[in-house]
């Protein structure tokens, strides 16, 4: 695949009940971390640090803009509870597009209201179940 821009993406989330929630119209950017730890294994005889690969880890910032309708962003994300299912199909949901799919909780959601009026809301989601977090397709 060629590079390519984040217009066009979907972007899903489950509600507390479970059901996923195409939210992509609410929201305004992402930001996405799949982090890897490095156990450090030096040993008295090396001059430079000696690494191996540790766990796996993932965590997802959404901002986005607040829509109280039905199975909307707030709708999803007011009750925090619940292990949800993060769905990214970069570049919309057409065949052999990008998709990240992890199991995350809710850490916070924070809603914002701007002096220009503008009522906003970031969420951070964090890896839930201990499965790493991988790329495939749609």
């Amino acid at each position: 695949m060629a590079k390519q821009t984040g217009l066009g993406d979907m972007l899903q989330v489950d509600d507390s009940g479970g059901t996923a929630r195409d939210i992509s119209n609410d929201i305004g950017d992402y930001g996405i971390n799949i982090a890897q730890e490095l156990v450090e294994t030096t040993g008295l005889d090396k001059s430079a640090r000696e690494r191996i690969t540790g766990m796996s880890d993932g965590d997802v910032t959404l901002n986005g803009f607040f829509n109280a309708a039905s199975n909307k962003s707030h709708d999803v994300f007011k009750t925090r509870t619940g292990t949800r299912t993060f769905d990214l199909r970069v570049g919309g949901n057409s065949s052999s597009n990008p998709k990240l799919a992890m199991e995350m909780q809710v850490a916070s959601y924070a809603i914002t209201r701007g002096s220009d009026g503008a009522l906003t809301w970031s969420v951070t989601l964090n890896l839930a179940d201990g499965t790493v977090p991988a790329w495939s397709t749609v």
